[in-house]
C-alpha cells in the first residue's frame, strides 16, 4: 500500500513550530488576571489562519506560532531561516516591531506601514489583533481603564482599515469581535471562547 506522506509532513512542521514557539515563550504570560500562558494566544493566531477559505497556507499558519518570536523571545532570524525557511521568516519579520522605539512611534508606523507588508502578513495581523481584542475583552491586562482598551481596539482598527489584502471572512471576524466592545465591558467582561467566534 502506497501511503501519503504528505499530510504527516504537515503536521510534523506545525507541531515543530508549536513546540519552538512554547519553548521561546516558555516564562511569558498574558497580561490578564487570569495570567493564560501565552502560548495560548499564538496557538489561537495559527488556529484562525487554518480557516481561511482559500488554499491552505502551511507556511502562513506556521508563522502563526512563529509571529511574535523574534519581537519577544531570544529567537533569531538565522534561528528561523534555519529551522522553518525563508518564507516563514520573512512572514514573521514583516510583523515584527523594532522594540529599540518608542511605544508610540511602533504603533504608528503599524499603521503607517499597514499597506506595505505583503497580504499573506497583513491576514497574519489581523487575525493577531483579533486574538488581541477577543482577549482585551474577556481578561483586559490589569489596570487597564476602559479608555485604555478604548484606545487598543480604536488602534487596531486603524491598522486593519488601511490593509487591502485581508481575507474577507478574517476581516468579517475582526469586525465583529470590534464591534462588540461596549462600556458595559467595563463592569462585566464577556467572554469570546474559541467556539463562540469563529472565522
Amino acid at each position: 500500500m502506497i501511503q501519503d506522506d504528505a499530510p504527516r509532513a504537515r503536521h510534523a512542521t506545525l507541531l515543530s513550530a508549536a513546540q519552538f514557539a512554547a519553548r521561546k515563550h516558555a516564562s511569558q504570560r498574558r497580561k490578564g488576571n487570569s495570567a493564560e500562558p501565552y502560548v495560548n494566544h499564538l496557538i489561537e493566531v495559527a488556529r484562525l489562519l487554518t480557516e481561511l477559505p482559500a488554499t491552505f497556507d502551511l507556511n502562513l499558519v506556521v508563522a502563526g506560532f512563529l509571529h511574535d518570536t523574534l519581537e519577544d523571545t531570544n529567537a533569531t532570524r538565522t534561528e528561523l531561516v534555519e529551522h522553518f525557511g525563508e518564507d516563514v521568516t520573512s512572514l514573521v519579520e514583516q510583523v515584527t516591531d523594532d522594540k529599540s522605539l518608542d511605544r508610540a512611534v511602533r504603533k504608528r508606523l503599524q499603521i503607517q506601514n499597514a499597506t506595505l507588508i505583503s497580504a499573506r502578513a497583513q491576514n497574519l495581523s489581523t487575525a493577531d489583533k483579533i486574538s488581541n481584542l477577543r482577549s482585551t475583552i474577556a481578561d483586559p491586562p490589569r489596570g487597564w481603564t476602559l479608555e485604555r482598551r478604548r484606545e487598543y481596539f480604536d488602534w487596531a482598527k486603524a491598522v486593519v482599515d488601511r490593509f487591502t489584502g485581508v481575507d474577507p471572512m478574517l476581516k468579517r471576524e475582526f469586525e465583529s469581535v470590534y464591534s462588540s466592545f461596549g462600556p458595559e465591558l467595563d463592569l462585566q467582561p464577556q467572554s469570546l471562547s474559541a467556539g463562540s467566534a469563529r472565522v
